[in-house]
């Protein structure tokens, strides 16, 4: 069955452009001209995916993804912004936008994020997997429930996007080693195509905003600069610093 994708654009050009490529690819395609109807749109037709574009009359795309994740609405969704609109682009990712892309863009590259994201949300609970059976995994003030894909902090369930458990799981299983980048995109998409790495960049992003206290300085998922990222499950400041390889010592001539 193919993928049903939903574009939500008030310029007619870009979204027929968008229309008939995605068409090209096998996809279903449905066009919405103005993001005031998209709530009342998403309760009648159900798409896998929505290409909501930021710039747009009466109700920008913004605003419109807000109002759908104030109402529960984890439906995935895809910006197209400006390049010069990093503050948009920031707001987007806080208000649950699963990427974003600048226009203009080449189509081929939104198929590409459409892939990415909708093979991430792929993972989510209701895919008919077996529920995982493994003890829960405590580290700091937090709790992971793995059958019920559940993250708790002192007893408070956080919610959890299934690209933010994804990632949490590979990290506490791999607990203190060290990950590239590659390995983590082989673990979460079953590649390291370049083109994941800003979905990387964003999925990382998102759970340090879940589990650290300053996510600008994390204890739990910390970098090791140059090559990758480990878990600390007791936030131990410094201790990505162990993790670097040495440097090698000059020797002095005799």
């Amino acid at each position: 069955m193919s993928k049903h994708i939903l574009i939500v654009d008030d310029d007619p050009v870009v979204r027929d452009l968008v229309r008939e490529y995605l068409q090209s690819r096998g996809y279903t395609v449905s066009v919405l001209h103005h993001g005031m109807g998209l709530q009342r749109r998403l309760q009648v037709e159900r798409p896998d995916l929505v290409v909501l574009d930021i710039m747009m009359p009466e109700l920008d795309g913004i605003s419109a993804l807000r109002t759908l994740r104030i109402a529960g609405d984890e439906i995935p969704v895809i910006l197209l912004t400006a390049r010069a609109d990093v503050i948009d682009r920031v707001i987007g990712l806080e208000l649950g936008a699963d990427d974003y892309l600048g226009k203009p863009f080449d189509p081929s590259e939104l198929v590409a994020r459409i892939r990415t994201v909708l093979r991430r949300r792929g993972i989510a609970p209701l895919s008919g997997a077996a529920p995982e059976q493994r003890a829960p995994y405590r580290f700091g003030r937090f709790e992971i429930n793995f059958p019920a894909r559940e993250l708790r902090h002192d007893g408070e369930r956080i919610p959890l996007r299934s690209s933010e458990f994804a990632m949490l799981k590979i990290f506490v299983t791999h607990a203190m080693t060290v990950l590239t980048r590659a390995q983590l995109l082989e673990k979460l998409h079953g590649s390291s195509s370049e083109h994941r790495n800003r979905s990387l960049d964003v999925s990382i992003w998102r759970l340090r905003r879940l589990i650290e206290i300053d996510p600008s300085e994390p204890r739990y998922v910390q970098t090791v600069w140059g090559q990758g990222y480990v878990f600390v499950p007791d936030g131990e400041i410094g201790a990505a610093e162990r993790c670097m390889p040495a440097s090698p010592s000059i020797q002095a001539t005799p």
